[in-house]
């Protein structure tokens, strides 16, 4: 259920951001808009608003909007004689071209800049993670080769600065695929600065299913932790067997472990597998027997159980760190936080063009509906950065040149800007053709990925 409001509010409030920036944009144009619609399908609610008299509808199905203006091109003849003069100099097609550019640009502009509201208000209340201190690097791994050593401090990645193990984390992954090497500055135990040049050319398209930092040797500091559960996901492996909040795991099959890590990596190499679980709950030894689902990691199958951690805040403490900054700066990161995403989306988009990135990394409506509820699960705050990054995806994807998408009529735009004079009919309803051609090529990708998660785990 939660997944369900979760995922219907996240269409809601994305569609309802985007075609309110078609309808403000063009009456601020002068544009006369005769419908706002949420959702298309039976109207549930209609109302009227406005010198105008807009209609604003809300239909059943949530899957879209639009936002209907006066356009001469959709009018019969009859129609266009009875309308009045100064109406008719309010139709979108009697527009300039720059006005009409910025009426359609004004989408996914609205979600962009959504995106920047709600990486403002979560900034604002300041970031919260772990330092940017390596633990133990392993041998041979390319930190280790790179000179780095265990408690260096990372101040720089790639010239960029970093004050938390996430921005290691987002810098490293917006350079694969386009370098062999990057940078990075550090301050070792000894106060003195290096800098040294990790190889990160074996990083595959695959491992960032996974912890791709961890393939190269880097990973945070941190205490070791007590296996004691934290969460169980409903529907999980752990929920099915009965295990608690506050069970803690001493054993597994009678062999002894003494830190989560420990029990996540068993649990790993043992998918399908059943596996014996000595626990104490409430002081009392007790033994569960689980079995974990398997699920796809970087082209490997893992046993997952669906159980989180619960975390010490006092022994944490001396390993987190939290940012905070100005009103003004904020706003200035969260600017960046949003271009940096944009460009990384259109990044990945080229690569799958070019092959470097698999189309399995298309998500549809399932993907989404899944991360939504998992999202309102984790809290409100994950659940607006979860929207930002949609509202963001969504930006982007209507800026796309493609036929029948906002960006697509913008190419028509550029055309006529160019030629000086709009794009014939004919080329148009080709394009509307190519245009169908290509989403429903994406759509059926997307679901055919859905599917294939669903089946996998």
């Amino acid at each position: 259920m939660i997944t369900a409001i979760a995922f219907i509010l996240t269409l809601a409030v994305l569609i309802a951001i985007h075609e309110y920036g078609h309808f403000q944009v063009a009456r601020w144009c002068g544009v006369k808009v005769l419908k706002f619609s949420l959702g298309f399908g039976r109207p549930v609610l209609t109302k009227t608003f406005g010198k105008d008299q807009t209609e604003f509808v809300i239909s059943a199905l949530p899957f879209g909007g639009f936002v209907k203006m006066l356009d001469e091109r959709e009018l019969s003849e009859d129609e266009k004689s009875t309308l009045d003069i100064e109406d008719l100099k309010r139709a979108f097609n009697r527009q300039g071209v720059f006005k009409r550019i910025a009426i359609v640009a004004a989408g996914p502009v609205a979600n962009l800049l959504f995106a920047v509201a709600l990486y403002w208000v979560l900034m604002l209340q300041g970031t919260t993670g772990l330092k940017p201190v390596l633990a133990e690097v392993p041998q041979g791994s390319p930190a280790k080769i790179a000179a780095l050593h265990q408690g260096d401090l990372i101040v720089k990645v790639a010239g960029e600065d970093v004050r938390l193990w996430q921005d290691v984390q987002w810098i490293l992954v917006r350079h694969l695929f386009k370098k062999a090497t990057v940078e990075v500055e550090v301050i070792d135990a000894g106060n003195q600065r290096r800098i040294k040049s990790i190889d990160i050319s074996a990083i595959s398209e695959s491992d960032l299913d996974s912890d791709f930092l961890a393939k190269l040797g880097l990973k945070p500091n941190r205490p070791n932790v007590e296996a004691i559960i934290g969460t169980v996901l409903d529907g999980s492996a752990a929920n099915h067997a009965g295990l608690k909040v506050g069970d803690k795991v001493i054993g597994v099959d009678g062999v002894a472990i003494t830190d989560w890590e420990a029990l996540v990596s068993i649990i790993q190499t043992r998918p399908n597998q059943l596996i014996r679980l000595n626990i104490e709950r409430a002081d009392h030894p007790q033994v569960v027997d689980i079995t974990p689902n398997s699920i796809d990691k970087a082209g490997k199958r893992v046993g997952q159980i669906g159980a989180g951690v619960l975390l010490d805040e006092r022994s944490m403490a001396s390993y987190l760190t939290t940012i905070h900054n100005s009103p003004s700066e904020t706003l200035i990161k969260a600017f960046k936080k949003t271009w940096e995403t944009a460009l990384f989306s259109l990044k990945m988009l080229g690569n799958m063009l070019t092959g470097q990135v698999s189309i399995k990394s298309i998500s549809g409506p399932v993907t989404i509906a899944t991360y939504a509820g998992q999202s309102a699960h984790l809290g409100f705050n994950a659940f607006l950065a979860f929207l930002a990054v949609i509202s963001i995806s969504l930006g982007v994807l209507n800026l796309l040149p493609i036929p029948v998408l906002d960006g697509g009529h913008l190419l028509y735009y550029m055309v006529e800007l160019v030629k000086g004079s709009p794009v014939s009919e004919q080329v148009m309803e080709i394009g509307q053709r190519i245009g169908f051609a290509v989403l429903g090529l994406l759509m059926v990708c997307a679901l055919y990925n859905d599917i294939n998660r669903l089946i996998t785990g």
